[in-house]
Formats: structure tokens, sequence, C-alpha cells
């Protein structure tokens, strides 16, 4: 018998924190989107390409849905919103070690509204007790139209093999929509800018996060045998861009030295990372800095 393969795009949604990144990339067994413990890691729409034999996965991993507080906010969002247009399947991640709120309800409401199949997914499992875990399950079957349930916990892999074979009954019939060597859609640079963000998210806390955002100027030279790699952090007010650099040029020291480990396990060779700090005022509600960032509004 001829083995039918099936190929399509899962778009995996959220709250914030949810544990979205983590889900997508236990599937490929690669960190792929950056996680942090800070919420609103994910601020693009990340494809991540999982191949088999039988049938190749697209994942689309979102941005927490939210209510936008500014520009980037928005276009966060939107690109949770055209990946439920995209996508084969939902995968609607949901924290279940936090107590349901309004924000739920918010995206419960948003995925009531389309007619693409969904997977509820209750993640963190191995955080709550089973009966919490029952009356979550109750409150969704109130609430939400869903296909299939499934809980687990993305971090431990506890209950998760049952997940591919409930997508893949959603995957249409056909040929590979990707090279099947290919692990995500994205370039390498933009996953370098992503290391040095990530490196920011963990060495940093208060408003610096959110307020930061990367841009690699270059990394197509070599020096002294090493990749040269420059890369510009963005902040909106002068006291972020002092947090940044810290007492003599110290915090910046230790986010370039964070980020280049990453970056060489990434590319396979010796880097030499070079960050500068700018302050750029209101860039989130700024469309030419959101543009040049890479934050660009979903086409219709």
């Amino acid at each position: 018998m001829i083995a039918v393969f099936k190929s399509g795009f899962v778009a995996i949604v959220g709250r914030p924190n949810a544990g979205k990144s983590t889900l997508m990339d236990r599937f490929l067994g690669s960190e792929l989107s950056i996680v942090t413990s800070q919420p609103q890691t994910t601020r693009n729409s990340i494809k991540g390409i999982y191949t088999t034999e039988e049938e190749q996965i697209v994942f689309i991993d979102t941005p927490g849905i939210h209510k936008p507080k500014d520009l980037l906010g928005e276009q966060m969002d939107d690109y949770s919103y055209q990946s439920f247009k995209d996508a084969d399947v939902i995968l609607y991640v949901v924290d279940a070690s936090v107590k349901l709120g309004k924000g739920e309800q918010y995206v419960i409401d948003k995925l009531n509204a389309q007619s693409v199949p969904v997977i509820l997914v209750l993640n963190k499992i191995d955080l709550i007790h089973p009966d919490t875990l029952l009356s979550i399950t109750d409150y969704f079957h109130q609430h939400l139209k869903y296909e299939k349930i499934i809980p687990l916990s993305a971090v431990t892999g506890q209950n998760f093999s049952e997940l591919p074979n409930e997508i893949i009954k959603f995957l249409p019939v056909g040929e590979p929509l990707f090279n099947v060597d290919d692990l995500s859609d994205k370039p390498t640079i933009f996953f370098v800018a992503e290391l040095v963000r990530k490196a920011i998210l963990e060495l940093t806390s208060e408003e610096i996060p959110h307020a930061s955002a990367v841009e690699v100027l270059d990394m197509s030279q070599f020096e002294n045998g090493k990749r040269l790699i420059e890369a510009t952090i963005y902040v909106e007010r002068d006291s972020q861009k002092k947090i940044i650099i810290g007492s003599k040029g110290s915090m910046i020291k230790n986010i370039g030295i964070h980020a280049r480990k990453q970056i060489e396990e990434l590319l396979g060779e010796k880097v030499n990372l070079k960050l500068w700090v700018k302050k750029a005022p209101k860039w989130r509600n700024t469309t030419t800095y959101l543009n040049s960032l890479g934050y660009r509004k979903e086409k219709r």
C-alpha cells in the first residue's frame, strides 16, 4: 500500500506566556523561537517546519494575543489573527496553571468566530492537580468550539505523543510545502537578532525587555578569522539606554557575551559581536521603525 503524504499549516495561538514557543520547539527538537519567562517574548510570526516520511507540518508560532497598547502590539495581534486564515488547523494553547480570565475569553471569542478546526491544548498540566484540570475542561466545553482537547506539558513531554496524530487528521494530502531539510522560513539574520534580544530579556528587567528591539546591520564580513556581526539595540528613553549599557559598560558586555555563545552555536563558527545602543523615542508606535525592524503589517 502506497503511503499518502500530507502537508499543511498549523497555527499555534493563545495568550502570552502560555507555552506556544516551547510546544513548537518540542516538535522540532530545536529552540527555534526564543523562550524566556517574560510574557510576549514572541513578536513575529515564525514558521517552524517539521518533516517526516509521511507528513510535513508547518507550524506558525504567533505572538500572544493581548489587548494592544501601541502599534507594535496591534501588529503582533495582527500576526496571530492572520494565522487563523492561513491554517488548516489551530492549536489553541492555554496555560492550565493560571486562573482563566477575561483575556482568555477574548481569545475564545476570536476563535469561535472563524471556521478553522481547533485543537485545544491545555498546557503545563505538570503544575496542577488533576481536579483542577477537570474544572478547566468543563469551562472550555461550555465556551469554545473545538475538535479535540489534549492536556499535556510542553516542558516535560507528558502526554505530548497524542498531539501529532491529532494534527495529521486535519492536514490535506499534498506535496511538501518547503524543502525537507528546512527548519524555518526565516533567514539566519533574523535568528541572530532574536538571540541578542533573548540575552536582553534574560539579563534585564522591568520595562527594558519590552522597550528594546534589535537590528543586525551586517554579518557578511570577517575579522581575524571570526565572523563580524554588528547590531544595534534600540530603546525608547535615555534611562533605558543607561541600563542597557550598565556601569562602565558592564551590562552591554554581559549581553554580548551571553548572545555570542548562542550565536556561535547557531552558526557553527567563531563570532566577533559588536553591539551599539541607540535611543529611538516611541519606536513601538512608529511605522518606519517597525518596518525596518521586521514588524511589518501582514498583507491581506
